[in-house]
């Protein structure tokens, strides 16, 4: 049996696709396939990495058969202690609009990646995802991106809410957004600690043509002790444009900021 041949071997009873294979060892996929086909071989800190995986030795990996050592001679039992990467694959038979149901991919190292109606990886793409990198109509992940939800440590989407949140209504420490609160938030409707917009701002330090705050700059101000009839008026005209719920968000903000 021939190297690439025991390779192929050794790589289906572990259950792994060759994609699986290439990220425990940080390589791509197309340099496992190209050392099953035998068009090239793996250099010795790989075979020494597949060894160890698949818990046998060079001696057996190279020519198919284990050293021989001569009874005379005396032996040393050296035990080294090798932490086995951990990898986790689980992809669904069933299928939906040619994705996987489920598909969950994790594992040490390497960027594979998880696609299916419910992605779960280090990178996950699909409808329902989660992952260090998260790209989906609903994501969470440490970097996120959702069509419609996000949330993460850096978060967009239509409704983002993170650390660092960019979406059309956002929700973080800093905010971006056409509503955008938070810490420090800007948008074109702003309300946070500190809040910048381009048509009305909320919050402790409020800076918008209309703004409204402990300290507010812009065209027209209100104080947070103002009438809230008056406070309210305003905030009506000035977002006349935005959608009521918003509208009516902003007034409640600054009524009980």
């Amino acid at each position: 049996m021939e190297f690439q041949q025991r390779l192929y071997e050794l790589r289906k009873q572990s259950g792994l696709s060759q994609e699986g294979l290439a990220d425990l060892l940080g390589v791509s996929r197309q340099a496992v396939q190209k050392w099953e086909a035998g068009t090239s071989r793996p250099d010795l800190d790989n075979l020494a990495a597949l060894g160890r995986y698949f818990n046998v030795s060079l001696d057996y990996l190279v020519t198919g058969q284990e050293a021989q050592v001569s009874p005379s001679q005396a032996t040393t039992t050296i035990v080294n202690n090798y932490y086995t990467p951990f990898h986790y694959e689980y992809k669904s038979k069933r299928t939906l609009f040619g994705l996987p149901l489920v598909h969950i991919r994790l594992g040490h190292r390497g960027m594979g990646v998880a696609k299916g109606i419910l992605a779960i990886g280090n990178v996950a793409v699909g409808v329902f995802t989660l992952g260090g990198f998260s790209f989906g109509l609903l994501s969470v992940g440490g970097l996120s991106f959702g069509l419609l939800f996000s949330l993460g440590g850096w978060a967009m989407g239509a409704l983002a809410i993170g650390g660092l949140a960019v979406g059309l209504l956002a929700f973080g420490g800093a905010a971006v957004g056409l509503f955008a609160m938070g810490g420090g938030a800007f948008g074109v409707y702003a309300a946070g600690g500190g809040a910048i917009a381009s048509e009305i701002a909320i919050g402790g330090s409020a800076h918008a043509p209309l703004a409204i705050g402990q300290t507010a700059e812009g065209a027209l101000t209100f104080g947070l002790n103002a009438d809230p009839a008056a406070v309210a008026a305003a905030i009506r005209e000035a977002a006349h444009g935005a959608p009521k719920f918003i509208q009516n968000i902003l007034i409640f903000l600054a009524q009980n900021w």
